[in-house]
């Protein structure tokens, strides 16, 4: 149960968000986004250092000096498994009239959920691997830390759902499609992280290398979207601001927790 319950905790986060399209009469302002995209980003590269690079590299102690080499290999397949999915799965970015990856004939409200789906496929696996690693009596993976990572990306998926959902009922679709938008695009959350668990259990010797390929994954997001959707426009300077914010809050949740 407490691990159910983990695992649906960043999904609660981005419902939550998504249902802001109920409250909110305007959409969300250059600033605020700049200010909400900085601040998912410094809670995603602390989870990652803190809660995945770091176990990563202390389970695999008994290499020596070789130690920082599943990490190292995960890190890179995690990399390059978003950049080919980022190829492959047409989206549109918030804010962005260039849609990316294949030519479809789908419409911006699919291909702006898709974005948002894509980026949550890592934070979903994050959840899932810390999981396993708790579940596999992992010693370095406490209970309360796996709550912790949950929790850091839940409160940085709130304001995610608001930023999926607003834009969509911008574009003309009614508050209900627009919370559903919403609300799909982080489904995939729970839906990675079960099968990522699945994954571990049968094959626990690769922990170490989950472990880095979900940091990998998160840290692609970061830099490929979240990193320049904060600096663009004037004043940008809010979204390390907010980065800093962010980063501060998971790394105090996860070594206070942890």
């Amino acid at each position: 149960m407490e691990t159910f319950i983990g695992i649906l905790i960043p999904f609660i986060g981005t419902t939550l968000g998504s249902a802001c399209v109920f409250f909110m009469k305007k959409s969300l302002s250059n600033m605020v986004q700049r200010s909400l995209a900085g601040f998912a980003a410094g809670v995603m590269v602390a989870a990652s250092i803190w809660s995945l690079l770091i176990p990563a590299i202390e389970q695999s102690e008994s290499m020596g000096r070789l130690s920082f080499l599943p990490a190292f290999i995960g890190f890179w397949i995690g990399i390059l498994f978003l950049l080919l999915l980022d190829h492959m799965i047409p989206h549109l970015h918030v804010g962005s009239e260039q849609t990316e990856g294949p030519k479809r004939n789908l419409s911006r409200t699919a291909m702006m959920v898709l974005a948002v789906t894509l980026h949550n496929i890592p934070e979903g696996m994050a959840v899932g691997v810390i999981y396993a690693g708790f579940l596999a009596g992992n010693t370095s993976i406490t209970a309360a830390g796996a709550l912790a990572l949950s929790i850091g990306i839940a409160i940085q998926n709130f304001p995610e759902g608001a930023i999926i959902s607003m834009p969509l009922r911008a574009e003309g679709e009614s508050k209900s499609r627009a919370f559903w938008g919403g609300v799909l695009s982080g489904v995939v959350e729970p839906i990675g992280a079960v099968l990522t668990i699945l994954a571990a259990q049968f094959v626990i010797p690769v922990l170490p290398y989950l472990l880095s390929f979900a940091a990998g994954a998160m840290l692609y997001v970061v830099v490929e979207e979240l990193i320049p959707e904060m600096s663009q426009g004037e004043h940008s300077n809010i979204g390390t601001i907010f980065f800093a914010v962010g980063f501060s809050v998971m790394m105090v949740l996860d070594v206070a927790l942890g």
